[in-house]
């Protein structure tokens, strides 16, 4: 297993120019497959793991404890940075969540990202001044550490209704940015100018964009635009219970099991776990 810090490093240095694509395991098999194919770093992400527990993605629905394992989990399951969704940090005070990030660096991480979302329906962002001492709680928290550890402060102004998303993010972000955050992440833009807009409104910080939907942009578009980091967030996951969904109901519904056609075989599948597993 590489170096923790040296993985910090290479996580850091991947953010200094350029564009790459981080995708979002699951689960131990999807890290190790996923990192089989040559990406530079994995993301959690909140909403794949919460699906697999039978649970919505909704703040805390998955127990603190329960989701800091999982995140140490993926980030001890391959030799890549992992960078550690951990939605608004479990606690609404800055004292809360600087706690609390200090227990997700623990788990071994390469980089965190804290949001802005309350999970109040009535109420769906916290203060600005509020979120912006949340951030600077978690930098603080993650400097006492000593760990060379990326914050990403995220605006969920999009994925909220916000009328104005993008009026509202980028004030925030830009805030955020002062307040000790090294990404900004606003999950939600799909238009170019949108993008663009962002990307020069904290520049030179590295911004984060999400990629849930095939909108037409491909990543050197994206990189045209100036954007230095990619995640797919619950995507691959919806990928899969797609695939399951639309088979199970065919079953059901046709007694056809024409579902299953194109799957990956299971010669396949066992054969990488199999090697997966002799490497280590």
């Amino acid at each position: 297993m590489t170096d923790l810090a040296a993985r910090r490093a290479a996580f850091r240095a991947l953010h200094a120019s350029g564009c790459f694509v981080m995708p979002n395991p699951w689960d131990l098999g999807t890290a190790r497959y996923l990192a089989s194919l040559g990406f530079p770093a994995l993301a959690t992400t909140s909403s794949g793991y919460a699906f697999s527990r039978a649970l919505p993605d909704t703040d805390w629905a998955v127990p603190r404890d329960a989701m800091l394992a999982h995140i140490a989990e993926i980030a001890a399951a391959t030799d890549l940075p992992v960078n550690a969704d951990f939605e608004s940090g479990y606690a609404h005070d800055p004292e809360g969540v600087a706690a609390n990030v200090t227990l997700c660096v623990a788990a071994g991480i390469a980089g965190l990202s804290i949001e802005d979302a309350t999970g109040d329906p009535a109420k769906p962002l916290y203060d600005r001044d509020h979120a912006v001492e949340r951030i600077r709680a978690a930098r603080a928290a993650i400097d006492a550490t000593g760990a060379d550890v990326l914050l990403t402060g995220r605006c969920e102004s999009y994925l909220t209704g916000h009328p104005e998303p993008l009026r509202e993010a980028i004030p925030r972000l830009q805030a955020y940015a002062e307040a000790g955050a090294d990404v900004l992440y606003a999950p939600g833009p799909k238009r170019r100018e949108e993008i663009r807009a962002i990307v020069e409104a904290v520049a030179p910080r590295p911004v984060n964009l999400l990629v849930s939907t095939n909108g037409g942009l491909k990543v050197a578009d994206l990189a045209a635009l100036g954007v230095r980091r990619i995640s797919v967030g619950s995507s691959l996951a919806r990928t899969a219970w797609t695939g399951f969904i639309r088979a199970a109901k065919r079953i059901r519904d046709e007694g056809s099991f024409a579902g299953f056609d194109g799957s990956v075989s299971f010669a396949e599948l066992n054969g990488f776990f199999r090697q997966d597993r002799q490497g280590r």
